[in-house]
């Protein structure tokens, strides 16, 4: 299915009827991820996944949008659906949206529960060898931006780029590389407080993206979280322990 939101076509997959929620993909991914998920849900809700503007069949945002102007979107979304009120679930960079979201001061109450898969929004302390290679990109970046060299090195500011660059970054656009960088650079810990609806957090043990310590931080900021851990899974706790996982949703939700 597709919808304009704010002038821009949006895929989306929709499934049930009935309380309305909402499924946020993670960065590099796309709502069909989430299809057992869905069909489960579907027996007594009505779920909608969207596709991020820039991932799967949803075309790139018209600039590059930070954390905020995501949240913005799904406001629209929401509203081109007529939904007024709905549930949120998120994994990684959906879950980071979902932070937005939840601690805004909104009119009137409009998220009645939230989960937060392998949520990212907690910036890491670098180490010292982390923050040496930070400099050293910084500073050669510096010296392949000016004029000159660029003339005679065209592609070398690129191989930088790649060579210091995460497998996200490598593997973007030009325009959601310059996306990933806005967004991963906030840290969204003062929001935990805020966050009012029933929090269930679901963390893989293993997780080496969004670490567990980034759970427990969440679980002890967010009032009343509870957090689950999933044994044996990494980032993608939720595909890799898929039937436990889906055991702990369907109790949350009481299917």
């Amino acid at each position: 299915m597709t919808i304009d939101v704010a002038g821009q076509p949006v895929a989306f997959e929709e499934a049930g009827r009935g309380e309305v929620i909402l499924l946020l993909h993670g960065w590099g991914a796309s709502a069909r991820l989430y299809a057992p998920l869905q069909q489960l849900l579907a027996q007594k809700y009505r779920v909608l996944a969207p596709d991020f503007p820039g991932f799967g069949e949803s075309p790139e945002p018209p600039a590059a949008w930070d954390v905020d102007a995501y949240a913005d979107w799904v406001l629209g979304f929401l509203a081109a659906l007529g939904v007024a009120q709905c549930a949120l679930v998120g994994h990684s960079f959906g879950g980071r949206v979902i932070l937005k979201l939840a601690a805004r001061q909104l009119p009137e109450p409009r998220f009645t529960k939230i989960v937060l898969i392998d949520s990212a929004g907690i910036k890491p302390t670098p180490g010292k060898q982390a923050l040496r290679r930070s400099r050293r990109y910084r500073l050669g970046r510096k010296l392949l931006e000016c004029p000159p060299v660029r003339r005679l090195c065209p592609g070398a500011l690129e191989a930088l780029r790649q060579k210091h660059g995460s497998a996200d970054y490598k593997a973007a656009s030009p325009l959601m590389r310059q996306v990933l960088v806005r967004t991963v650079a906030e840290d969204l810990t003062p929001l935990l407080p805020q966050i009012q609806p029933p929090t269930l957090l679901i963390w893989g043990r293993n997780d080496a993206d969004t670490p567990l310590a980034d759970g427990r931080l969440m679980e002890s900021r967010i009032p009343g979280a509870g957090l689950v851990i999933l044994e044996n899974a990494g980032h993608f706790s939720f595909l890799e322990q898929q039937p436990q996982f889906l055991r702990v949703i369907a109790s949350f939700f009481k299917l």
